[in-house]
């Protein structure tokens, strides 16, 4: 039987509860972990590995533990990045760092990195070395596309390609690894996984496109966390980008600046800068340039899947399910 999203959730999150691996010892390192694995989610990344996997009719029940690998993998990305962000909220709850401290934040992520190789291990026999290579491959490049995205808020002169390779290695390169982790668990042919891979990487970047947007334009009950936190913090996102290609030399000169001052040190000067900035974003619609290209990578990627469709390795009633699931990531709600 082919499952949704929602299904397939579940089954997540039931496999989560009963987790041994979770349950260690010192507390003072597992209760982090226990709490950031808490938090909820969508478990975006374990969700599609799992769809990746029932696509070339593999068995979803046993490949439910290597996808709980890339959730926890997910998850301990985030610990570090609120460490190294100052990020105080996590969706709407405090941060591992601002709960407890960085140094147990730091030391819980090491545990968690540990934990999910082991959960990737528990991938077949038959496939587990082509698993682990993946895994390895999308870790790698996470590391990448975060020390590219530290290194841009020192910078003035960050071009749109190379924002473009960032978010490609530290978004796009996990939601696509994720699916072909699911597609190698069933044996999946090598031309439909580089397909379906491809399709992966141009989800990826949409969905981190209208991350950006979300930062600045959702609801902040919804986001469960400060709008604006990527002007807070002088992230050159693709709306800094493209706002500083078309404002006039005045505007781009105070964008400029704004993006030059300390990171703030109290809420009302960070709320000052964000509303600031935001009308500079506002006065050549950068929102309206980001949801074209979005758009675009969505179309792509659909046109992706369409040649995937017609393999005769592809459950259509699977791939159905993957379609409904792709259009309601990157049309999650301003």
């Amino acid at each position: 039987m082919i499952k949704d999203s929602k299904q397939l959730r579940e089954d997540l999150n039931s496999v989560l509860e009963q987790q041994p691996l979770f349950q260690g010892v010192p507390e003072t390192l597992y209760d982090p972990i226990r709490y950031v694995m808490g938090l909820g989610g969508k478990r975006i990344r374990p969700v599609l590995a799992l769809m990746a996997c029932q696509l070339f009719k593999g068995n979803t029940d046993a490949a439910l533990l290597p996808a709980l690998g890339l959730e926890v993998f997910h998850n301990f990305t985030l610990l570090h990045d609120d460490v190294m962000d100052k990020a105080d909220m996590r969706r709407g709850k405090p941060t591992v760092h601002a709960k407890w401290n960085p140094n147990v934040a730091i030391l819980s992520g090491d545990a968690m990195f540990a934990l999910a190789c082991r959960l990737i291990c528990q991938a077949p026999a038959s496939c587990q070395a082509a698993v682990l290579e993946a895994f390895n491959d999308l870790a790698i490049g996470v590391c990448e596309g975060q020390q590219y995205d530290m290194d841009f808020e020192t910078r003035d002169d960050v071009s749109m390609e190379e924002y473009m390779e960032m978010i490609r290695l530290k978004t796009a390169v996990l939601i696509a690894g994720a699916l072909k982790v699911g597609a190698l668990l069933p044996g999946a042919p090598v031309k439909e996984i580089e397909l379906l891979y491809e399709y992966g990487i141009k989800v990826g970047l949409a969905f981190q496109l209208q991350d950006d947007l979300l930062d600045l334009y959702a609801d902040e009950a919804k986001l469960g966390k400060k709008l604006g936190g990527d002007i807070r913090e002088n992230k050159k996102t693709y709306l800094y980008i493209k706002a500083m290609g078309l404002l006039d030399e005045v505007d781009g000169i105070a964008l400029d600046q704004y993006f030059k001052a300390p990171v703030p040190g109290n809420l009302f000067d960070g709320l000052a800068k964000v509303k600031a900035v935001k009308a500079l974003f506002e006065k050549v619609d950068v929102k309206s340039h980001c949801e074209r290209e979005i758009g675009k990578l969505f179309t792509e990627a659909g046109q992706i899947l369409e040649r995937l469709s017609a393999s005769s390795a592809v459950d259509p009633e699977a791939m159905s399910a993957l379609r409904a699931f792709s259009s309601e990531l990157v049309g999650r709600e301003l």
